[in-house]
């Protein structure tokens, strides 16, 4: 064989080392990232969830244990809400934690739905898992459900 010959193998050897290096590298580092996506995707994402007023009265009505909390304001609680809610003002929720327990689940509810959406974000990025959205208690008085 002559030495031009030797030399295009050793050549083409030497391309066929690296193209397989290169291929084997990718393959690993696409497995990582498949590995890697797959573990993100598997977390269970803690969000709250919406229950309208007739769910709420399906799921917990017979007595089902759960805090339900009113987070408007108090004036606005005294003028009338939900049979055993307590009052917690969104405003004051932060550090009022210590008074939601983190083993039942938690409704909340205001008049509109706005304040409520912003206290279930607030109890979910505390850790807590089962948050309920009650909305306002304009729907749950439109439905002709009572309040004291």
């Amino acid at each position: 064989m002559s030495k031009k010959s030797r030399a295009s193998q050793s050549s083409n050897r030497t391309i066929i080392i690296v193209a397989l290096t290169v291929l084997a590298l990718i393959a690993g580092g696409a497995a990582w990232i498949s590995t890697a996506n797959s573990a993100t995707a598997t977390a269970p994402v803690i969000t709250s969830q919406r229950i309208t007023p007739l769910e709420y009265q399906n799921e917990f009505g017979d007595g089902t244990p759960h805090l339900l909390i009113d987070v408007r304001t108090p004036k606005e609680f005294a003028s009338g809400h939900i049979q055993n809610a307590i009052n917690i003002p969104v405003e004051t929720l932060q550090t009022r934690l210590d008074e939601v327990p983190g083993d039942a689940p938690v409704v909340v509810y205001c008049r509109s739905g706005n304040r409520s959406a912003s206290a279930a974000q607030i109890l979910v990025e505390n850790g807590y898992q089962q948050i309920y959205d009650l909305g306002g208690i304009k729907d749950w008085v439109a439905l002709g459900m009572p309040i004291q």
